[in-house]
């Protein structure tokens, strides 16, 4: 498309994408970088912490991703992006300047106010930190409006900790508990090795009022759940993130089907015991 900048969305049309511009462009890993993005035109859109956008990369194609930014931060959405295929590798490569199509915020965040008065367990494994990054933010900035917090995340390897400096700043926080674990570590590393469940028997809260939210593989999550279950943590006090392959965003497309329901209109975030049926199929 030759001119992006003509590229705006009627307030009810949620195909048309905005257009909007690469100001910044953070590495966090090898193959991972954080975009931050402005309209050309108008405000950006409030977000609930969870939600997603649609990225669309002109003459590429279009990609469902979480927003990891801060929900303060009124003027920018913020995305981090793995470049895992054509559209995510396009957006990855999105130096500042240069223009992006939006469309969003779209799906159901995370409860953020129904977990208000628990202790919550926030469970990441990989990339499933961004989207759960904005739900720390809020989190932290409420703070008085939760019990204990603690965030628990876990990568292959030492290399491969997203948001390393805001993981150490959280850590030296006295009133969160912050964990990590890596699958495989190096000479360097002194902190824990093993499985993202395995932080789950470490972590300190009080079942009968804890709230755990939890992004990652979905192999990952189930785990996790298993280990919080197993704590006695009920099955209606646990979301998860879930990840399909979204193109319409709005629940009409079918591509994102996830037995009943649609990822895109009736998640990502999905509360478990809603869902824990569909789960155990392979297929699905």
């Amino acid at each position: 498309m030759e001119n992006a900048e003509a590229v705006e969305a009627g307030p009810d049309n949620p195909f048309v994408p905005r257009s909007y511009r690469v100001v910044r462009r953070h590495r966090e890993l090898a193959d991972t970088v954080s975009l931050e993005l402005t309209p050309l035109s108008g405000v950006r859109p409030a977000f609930a912490p969870g939600q997603f956008n649609m990225l669309y990369a002109f003459g590429v194609g279009e990609a469902a991703i979480s927003v990891s930014g801060n929900p303060a931060a009124h003027d920018t959405f913020v995305h981090t992006v793995r470049d895992v295929g054509a559209v995510s590798g396009a957006l990855s490569r999105m130096a500042a300047g240069a223009l992006i199509g939006l469309r969003g915020p779209f799906g159901k965040g995370w409860p953020m106010e129904a977990a208000a008065g628990t202790d919550i367990v926030i469970v990441a494994g990989g990339l499933g930190l961004a989207p759960l990054r904005p739900a720390i933010h809020d989190i932290l900035a409420n703070r008085g409006r939760y019990g204990r917090v603690a965030i628990l995340f876990g990568c292959r390897h030492p290399k491969e900790i997203l948001y390393r400096a805001q993981l150490e700043r959280w850590r030296r926080q006295l009133d969160i508990e912050v964990d990590v674990t890596v699958d495989h570590a190096d000479a360097g590393w002194r902190g824990h090795v093993g499985v993202v469940p395995s932080l789950v028997t470490r972590a300190t809260f009080d079942i009968s009022a804890a709230t755990a939210l939890i992004c990652g593989p979905e192999v990952m999550m189930r785990f996790c759940i298993s280990a919080l279950r197993e704590k006695g943590l009920p099955a209606e006090r646990i979301y998860l993130s879930m990840e399909r392959n979204m193109k319409c965003a709005i629940g009409l497309c079918g591509h994102c089907q996830f037995g009943p329901a649609f990822i895109c209109r009736d998640g990502p975030v999905m509360r478990y015991d809603g869902i824990a049926n569909f789960l155990t199929v392979r297929e699905i």
